[in-house]
């Protein structure tokens, strides 16, 4: 059996695959602090902030802080690349928000 047609089909995929992910999150523009604002979300459907900075520390930050700010979390740290950074996240969804810009 020829396996040449298989593996080149898994292959594509693949690459299909990476492409789109690489595609899902766009870099998240820089906010000004004291206009960030999250959607309200009623309590009872915000996810813990332990489980923001599980996934955060699983994607390779090292986050500090984690609090609350006109209903975003806000994540104090070192993003995936060892950059520090203030981060705000959707409290339901974790979807980032936006960034402070950081002193250079």
């Amino acid at each position: 059996m020829n396996k040449t047609p298989i593996l080149l089909a898994l292959v594509a995929a693949l690459g299909f695959s990476i492409d789109a992910a690489a595609q899902q999150q766009p870099p998240q523009p820089y906010v000004d602090h004291d206009k960030v604002r999250c959607e309200a979300v009623v309590k009872e459907e915000m996810r813990p902030q332990m489980e923001l900075q599980r996934k955060l520390s699983g994607e390779g930050w090292k986050v500090r802080q984690v609090k609350n700010f006109n209903g975003c979390y806000e994540v104090y740290g070192f993003d995936d690349k060892g950059q520090r950074t203030e981060a705000f996240f959707h409290p339901k969804s974790f979807e980032m928000v936006g960034r402070v810009k950081q002193g250079d």
